[in-house]
């Protein structure tokens, strides 16, 4: 598989206005009219990946000093069934089963893309998925462990292993929660990790925008992958699958036109 051709991102430097308008103000945390809750995520550096001793590490997570260069709002919560209907409305796959508050699932990322288009279109920001270095730094919320808590993890932190037809160990745990078992968890069930984003471990898994490839493990500013490769990068596990997959460091990838039952979304709403 070819090395991945990194893109700089690159944005124009701005000056501040003063304004009630989350984008321009850079206020810590805002909501849009969809009901989409979004917290500031500050620049900064941090090692993307996993020291070669992280128990379950993959060998793609070759770990690398990555330079997040600008500030990015990233949505609180992955996006629910109620948010997408508010945007899709409900004909054809906008179909979607379940209460307003559970994770919106079996979304391609072409799914993804479509309701960012009309999100877009509704609100005149400019939302997209994250790139995967954005996630994983949001995920660690400045951490170095295997999860952004420690290196150590049990059916009260996250939702995992609620499969009771394969990855059964927190089935029992999870009903005595009020969690059935084989599917996700109303959002905000669990925790927030240190910069107040849920799920960002568990729960179900994360499309990104990067086509999935392995790293160029050099210092690199704001990768993002859209050549290289035919899958998209999935990330965070699910209720679906083992604890390691919660991993910070975890990748996965799935086909762009592929509908999972544990697979969701959430969104970067870029500061322009």
């Amino acid at each position: 598989m070819p090395a991945c051709r990194l893109f700089l991102q690159v944005m124009l430097a701005w000056t501040v206005v003063f304004s009630s308008d989350p984008v321009f103000s850079q206020e810590k945390h805002f909501t849009n009219d969809v009901g989409m809750s979004f917290v500031l995520i500050p620049s900064g550096e941090f090692f993307m990946g996993s020291p070669i001793d992280e128990k379950n590490r993959g060998s793609s997570e070759i770990r690398h000093r990555v330079v997040i260069s600008q500030p990015f709002y990233l949505q609180t919560t992955e996006v629910t069934v109620g948010q997408w209907r508010s945007v899709m409305g409900k004909r054809l796959f906008a179909k979607k089963k379940g209460t307003a508050n559970m994770p919106v699932v079996k979304v391609s990322w072409y799914d993804c893309e479509k309701f960012i288009q009309k999100l877009n279109q509704r609100t005149g920001e400019l939302y997209q998925l994250p790139t995967e270095a954005q996630w994983e730094y949001a995920a660690r919320a400045g951490s170095t462990t295997a999860y952004s808590w420690g290196d150590d993890i049990d059916c009260s932190y996250a939702l995992y292993a609620n499969n009771p037809k394969k990855y059964d160990t927190c089935v029992l745990t999870n009903r005595s929660f009020g969690i059935a078992a084989g599917q996700p968890a109303p959002v905000k069930t669990y925790k927030p990790n240190a910069w107040g984003l849920y799920d960002m471990h568990g729960n179900v898994w994360e499309w990104c925008r990067d086509r999935y490839c392995p790293y160029d493990p050099v210092i690199s500013k704001d990768p993002v992958n859209y050549q290289d490769g035919s899958n998209r990068v999935r990330r965070g596990g699910s209720w679906f699958g083992p604890a390691h997959a919660c991993r910070s460091a975890n990748r996965a990838y799935g086909h762009p036109m592929s509908r999972l039952q544990n697979t969701g979304f959430r969104l970067v709403m870029e500061i322009r």
